[in-house]
């Protein structure tokens, strides 16, 4: 009895024994995005504890189609994963087709963090409260409208699910990118503009732009005076941006279950946590079974959303 649980450690041991090289994280944005710093801050981190190198590699493009085909060839060994957003939910119902399913085709490890969407205003504006907001869009709907970055984004269908909920008609305004969305913003060319709040807490804080309410279920950590739209009467909406980790498909149970494990002791790590923080990202881990109904339920909400709304398929 005694041999045979000494064999079976050490078998046990490699079954969930890591590839002895580099683990590329593949993240389908850019350098210094949201996605970027939280696979870089938690890479890091590890890094340390899987005492391997964590290599970071862009892939921007495509929705997240360039990462999720680079992702698809490689081999299934737990030494190339992926960095999953938001856009991995919403890209099935958003394109005609992909070369691959986000569900079938993608391990899901666990995820890292949370980030909240604010609903902005300029400072010289007279909308100072959501319920503000929400009056003027039922009072005069011709002229108070809503700024967000591209169609399909979840700035965007943000925009669109709360015109649903509130039951209000207004115009939504897509942009090319932030920098436009904040320029119409301050020059009160739309009333008001959806955005993630991460890459514009110094413009927040300063004042340069007001946040009047967050789409998350709760307060965001990084603007806790800013309320959320449930207190503001929208009974359960909830949208909140995340980034997580996934594997190709068909790696070893062993090895998504030691990856998940690690990855959770990284963000319980006080300084890793305070860092996402400072980026605007609350760190926070789950199991894969729990990224798997995350995923399966976002991507049902969202092609709610986008059927609503109308948005014509990529």
């Amino acid at each position: 009895m005694g041999a045979a649980l000494a064999l079976a450690a050490p078998a046990a041991a490699r079954a969930q024994a890591l590839p002895d090289k580099p683990v590329r994280l593949i993240v389908p944005n850019g350098a210094g995005g949201v996605a970027d710093l939280t696979a870089r801050t938690v890479g890091a981190a590890l890094s340390e504890r899987i005492k391997q190198p964590v290599v970071i590699e862009n892939r921007p493009g495509a929705g997240g189609i360039v990462a999720g085909q680079t992702l698809l060839t490689a081999p299934a060994d737990g030494a190339t994963l992926m960095v999953a957003t938001n856009a991995n939910a919403i890209s099935k119902s958003l394109f005609r087709s992909l070369p691959f399913d986000p569900v079938r085709d993608f391990a899901p490890i666990g995820l890292m963090g949370t980030f909240a969407i604010a609903i902005l205003v300029a400072p010289n504006s007279p909308i100072r409260t959501a319920g503000d907001l929400l009056a003027a869009l039922k009072r005069d709907p011709q002229n108070t409208n809503i700024g967000t970055i591209s169609v399909g984004s979840t700035q965007n269908l943000a925009a669109e699910l709360f015109k649903t909920t509130a039951n209000v008609d207004a115009t939504t305004v897509p942009f090319s990118g932030t920098p436009a969305l904040l320029t119409s913003l301050l020059r009160n060319d739309v009333t008001a503009a959806f955005e993630i709040v991460a890459p514009l807490m110094g413009q927040i804080r300063d004042g340069s732009l007001r946040a009047i309410a967050v789409t998350s279920a709760t307060r965001a950590a990084n603007l806790p005076e800013v309320p959320t739209l449930q207190e503001a009467g929208l009974a359960g909406f909830d949208v909140t941006s995340w980034n997580a980790v996934v594997a190709p498909a068909r790696t070893p149970a062993p090895v998504i279950e030691r990856l998940n494990r690690e990855l959770n002791a990284a963000l319980a790590d006080p300084a890793v946590r305070s860092k996402l923080l400072e980026a605007g990202v609350e760190a926070k881990g789950n199991s894969p079974a729990q990224l798997a109904q995350l995923m399966a339920s976002e991507t049902e909400k969202w092609r709610a959303v986008i059927e609503r709304a109308g948005i014509e398929k990529q």
